[in-house]
This record gives structure tokens, sequence and C-alpha cells, in this order.
């Protein structure tokens, strides 16, 4: 399977990549930039996603929201932006045959912001953030609070948006620092695919991107020690559902014992055959809810399943959760279930081919983070080779007790010492 993918590299140091793709109708564009949580201090958290916002608000060639979104959207495009803790990136459908309007703006607005409107801004994402609080203002997004516990101390750990008191504390010089650090050209990528032309992409990005000043790279500073579990983390809430969740730190992306944890994922969570469906839903009805999840990072990763289930149920449904990791470690899995998880991921990667957010997704964050972005037919061969004897032992490796994990969000009345037992006896 070849790859149609172009790199080329302007002289301020912008590495422009385009997947050609021209049996499609759409296009899609993105700018990567390596600038996340991981990348701040405690006391400055949240300034990455604040200035992601501010962004929309308006550039010197583009002076106000409004103008800025409609000239792109008269395109058939749409402007959005993302924040996560080891990078960000901004992205719009495209039309091929009006390609230069949306890659102008995107240029122009991460190159000269205004850093206009700033107190609206802050009152926006401070209502963003009463998504992730209840009325005490204690965190209840389980994501936050295992990162939090995964990583102790250290920047992955900290909440993407920041805290109201670390939005607050924020100011207009924060944020022009922040912006001089990371939104140089070598520390982004622009990305395209769809029906488009690299020779035209390099063009347009020569033209709107050749302002950027060249910068540095930011660096990901190192992966401090793993937490000592088995641990649980639990909030009380007042909900219908109790909300689980079950996660381990694992290798990065580049370790030889990744593409075992991907088969890994898909074994448990990977349609109504896949293990955790079939095995806490179909079988046993503990939950309606059920999946896994992996997030990767230059230096390491977090492998996560988790579920949402009625109170009453939730020490079983965590009981049955750690008993199906537990498995892996002790039981090679089938080759007949080994096989059609390969087989999906080869499926997968071929219906990616016909979506151009997966593909800048692929090679444009894969350029930002891990360049250059891994080949097709080289990651196909890495699953290709994966063993049932390696997915016992990358699971053995990487579900270990005091690896562990859990948290519990929701209703704890008379079952959060039951949900205790139930991690202390794990694995």
């Amino acid at each position: 399977m070849n790859d149609p993918v172009q790199k080329s590299t302007l002289s301020n140091g912008l590495r422009v990549v385009t997947v050609e793709l021209p049996h499609l109708h759409v296009g899609m564009i993105a700018a990567y930039v390596r600038a996340g949580s991981r990348h701040e201090d405690p006391a400055r958290n949240g300034v990455s996603h604040f200035l992601e916002h501010l962004f929309f608000r308006g550039s010197e060639g583009y002076p106000d929201g409004r103008t800025m979104n409609a000239l792109v959207e008269d395109c058939g495009g749409s402007l959005n932006g993302v924040t996560t803790r080891d990078h960000g990136y901004y992205f719009s459908p495209v039309h091929p045959e009006r390609l230069e309007t949306p890659i102008a703006v995107l240029g122009d607005m991460l190159a000269r912001p205004l850093f206009k409107e700033i107190e609206l801004e802050r009152e926006v994402i401070l209502e963003e953030i009463l998504d992730e609080v209840d009325e005490k203002g204690r965190d209840i997004d389980i994501d936050n609070l295992a990162k939090r516990a995964l990583f102790p101390g250290h920047p992955l750990g900290l909440k993407i948006g920041g805290t109201r008191e670390t939005v607050m504390a924020l100011t207009e010089k924060h944020l022009r620092a922040q912006h001089a650090k990371a939104y140089g050209a070598r520390n982004l990528v622009l990305a395209a695919a769809g029906p488009l032309r690299h020779d035209r992409v390099l063009e347009l990005a020569e033209k709107h991107f050749s302002s950027l000043r060249p910068g540095a790279p930011l660096n990901d500073g190192a992966l401090n020690g793993a937490p000592r579990g088995p641990q649980l983390v639990a909030v009380d809430h007042v909900e219908s559902q109790l909300e689980l969740q079950v996660s381990f730190r694992g290798p990065p992306e580049e370790h030889a014992d990744f593409p075992a944890l991907r088969v890994i994922k898909r074994v448990l969570d990977d349609g109504l055959a896949s293990r955790m469906q079939m095995e806490m839903v179909e079988r046993k009805a503990l939950a309606y809810s059920v999946g896994a999840g992996m997030d990767g990072f230059t230096d390491c990763s977090v492998f996560e399943v988790g579920c949402a289930c009625a109170p009453r149920k939730a020490p079983a449904a965590l009981a049955e959760m750690l008993r199906i990791l537990a498995e892996l470690r002790e039981t090679e899995v089938p080759e007949d279930e080994l096989l059609r998880a390969k087989k999906k991921s080869r499926i997968w990667l071929e219906f990616s081919l016909d979506s151009p957010a997966e593909m800048i997704g692929w090679f444009g964050a894969g350029e930002l983070l891990r360049p250059p972005a891994e080949p097709f037919d080289q990651w196909l061969s890495r699953i290709d080779r994966v063993t049932a004897a390696e997915v016992r032992r990358v699971a053995s490796a990487v579900f270990r007790r005091e690896n562990l994990v859990a948290c519990a969000v929701g209703p704890l009345t008379g079952v959060e010492q039951k949900l205790r037992a139930a991690v202390e006896s794990a694995l």
C-alpha cells in the first residue's frame, strides 16, 4: 500500500505535508503546533488553550472573528481548533477549487493575532471549565482525574484548559509570551489532504506562512517515575450512573511493544463482537456503554478501559474489567481472534484513505511529534508480526497491579468500599 504523501520544508523551517487523494471531492487542511499542557508550568496552566481561543478573535489581516469565519465558510470550510496535552491543531474542510482563502486565513491568524477581547474569551473559557467540575468546584472529568494520578507532579497531569484560578491569572503578557515561544515555523506543520496537489499547497504555504519567524521546536521535557499502585480515585457526584475508568502507563508509539498494545485494544473494544462488549454487556448486563482507548505520547502511552453503569453494579463492573485484563495476562489470545484484530487494522487503514481528516492526523501530527510519520506498509507490517505470545507478554508488562490507577465518579454511597476492595484484589 503506497503512501500518497509528499513533504517539503520552507526556508523558515515550516514543514508542509500533502496527502494527495484525487478520488475524493473534499479536502482538509490543518496546522499542527507542538504546544499543549505538558509544555506549561502549573502557574500558567491553560495558556496554550487560552491562546487557541484568542486566535479566533481576529488577526491583522482579518480583524474580527465574524469576518475570518465567514470568508472560510463561504469557501465551504469551517475553522476549528483543538488543544491536547502534547499539541494543538487548527483545521478546516476545504473545497479543492477554493483552497487559497482558508490557507490565507489560517496563516494570518497564527502569525499575526490581535490579542483582542481577552476578557470576553476568558469568560467563555471559564464556562467551558464548568463542564468539568461540580457545584463545589471539584473535578469530575474522569480523564483529568486519571491523568493527574498517572502523572503526579508532571505537566502531563495538568488539565488541558487549566483551572479557574490559573485562567483568571493569565494576562496578555503571558499570552504573547506563549505565542512567541510556541508559534515559530520550526514548531509547526501545515498538512493538507484530499484532491489537492502538493505544488499548489506549497505555493500557498510560501505565500501565506512565510512571515512566520523560524523559532525553535518545544521540548517535551523528561518523564517522571510512574506512581505506585494500585490506587482508586473516587469522587462522589450526584448522577444516575457511575463512571469507571481503569488506566495504565504503557510504552510510547515508537516502542517495539506498541503494536501489540494496539492489537490488545482491538481485542477488547472494536465492535459488538469484541471482548468487553460481549462479556460486560451481552453476557452479564453490567453496563450499556463500555470501551477501551489509548493516548500515545513521545515517551509513553496511556491505556484505559472504562464503562458507565448503575451505581449498584459498579463493584461487579470494575471487577469484571479487571478480570478481562487479567485474562490477557494469563492466557494467549486464540489465533482466530488475533487474526480478526489484525484484519480489522488493515480494513481501518483502507477506510482511512477516504478520510482527509484521518490522513492529516496520521501524516500531519506524525510529522510534528514523531518525524517522519510512519508509512502505511511499515505500520501494517508491525501489526502483522504481532504474535499471541507477544500479546500476552505485553499485557503482562502493562497491566500490572503496581501500575493500576482506577477512577470512579458518581454516587458512591454503599459502593466505595467495594470498589476499593476490587482494586486491592486486582491482577
